[in-house]
């Protein structure tokens, strides 16, 4: 309250980062009548795969526990009045289609569905620079490739803990933030476009197929993909102003949720896994027209990491 009073700010746009706080907090900083801040970023979602708590252990996405966050920040925001940003990825994180999708055989798919999970929901998207192209971790190979230094002491701490190389760098690969720093991919000449001297750090080497260039004039890249989520909401009020209700919150497998203001309701299904699924429908849904998806044909399940938004 003070640096917004005392700095004039009181009605600008202004974020804050705040990896642990509480759901309680971020209503207060948030409420609009609070004159503190316009939104809030809270990291919880994004520590579902560390293992006992820790960053630097592996473990497989407990995607029930990201689901069952995502709801209560999501509607104890909506039910107080606070705002919320939606993110998967910044500059201290892996990057998300990696992390929660799949950066080989279901690339586009899984980029593609990460997107819709949290664009249709209430709050402020963020796109992280080269996420809207399904920029991927680079997997280094070696401690040398990082200038993290978090990264490099944990390499060192690792191996001291009686991890092989392998083991390590496999870690440090998953977890470290330069995954999320190396250069912008633009096109595909040397070091990706992004300079003619010589980068800071190494580029992924799938740059000469994941980059601007290549998805520019493509209408069915990830690009354009987030191109569309962008202009729907800006179209439909009921995205960036309805209420949200969340379904199917037992399904590990299965991130649903209802965006309704009293004109029109969408139904948003993500299937959070390299699998088919059941795709269920509520009551009343069957019928509904096909606002977005990210396969070209209708199917009676969900494939993997298939999205759909339906209308009504």
């Amino acid at each position: 309250k003070e640096l917004v009073a005392a700095g004039g700010i009181d009605g600008m746009i202004t974020v804050g980062e705040m990896s642990s706080t509480t759901l309680e907090n971020c209503i207060g900083y948030t409420a609009e009548g609070n004159h503190e801040l316009t939104m809030c970023f809270n990291f919880h979602h994004l520590k579902v795969d560390y293992k006992d708590g820790q960053k630097w252990e592996l473990r497989e996405p407990d995607y029930l526990a990201m689901k069952k966050l995502f709801q209560t920040w999501q509607e104890g925001m909506q039910e107080h009045n606070g705002w919320n940003a939606l993110f998967w990825c910044n500059h201290d994180q892996p990057r998300a289609v990696s992390r929660f999708g799949s950066d080989t055989t279901y690339w586009k798919e899984s980029a593609e569905m990460l997107a819709v999970a949290i664009h249709f929901m209430r709050g402020t998207p963020y796109i992280y620079q080269g996420e809207e192209l399904g920029m991927t971790n680079p997997h280094f190979t070696k401690i040398e490739q990082y200038r993290d230094v978090e990264s490099r002491n944990y390499y060192r701490i690792l191996r001291e803990q009686g991890k092989t190389e392998a083991e390590t760098l496999d870690i440090i690969a998953q977890r470290s933030r330069d995954d999320s720093r190396t250069p912008m991919q633009w096109d595909a000449s040397e070091n990706a476009g992004f300079t003619t001297g010589t980068p800071w750090i190494g580029i992924a080497d799938n740059y000469k197929a994941i980059n601007a260039a290549a998805q520019m004039d493509d209408p069915d890249s990830i690009r354009s993909f987030y191109k569309t989520l962008v202009a729907l909401r800006k179209k439909l009020p009921v995205i960036s102003k309805g209420k949200i209700e969340f379904l199917y919150p037992d399904n590990a497998d299965l991130l649903a949720y209802r965006r309704y203001d009293g004109e029109s309701e969408l139904l948003v299904l993500c299937n959070l896994r390299e699998c088919e699924i059941t795709k269920p429908l509520p009551d009343g849904w069957a019928a509904a027209e096909k606002l977005l998806g990210n396969y070209p044909t209708a199917a009676t399940a969900l494939r993997p990491y298939e999205c759909i938004v339906l209308k009504k």
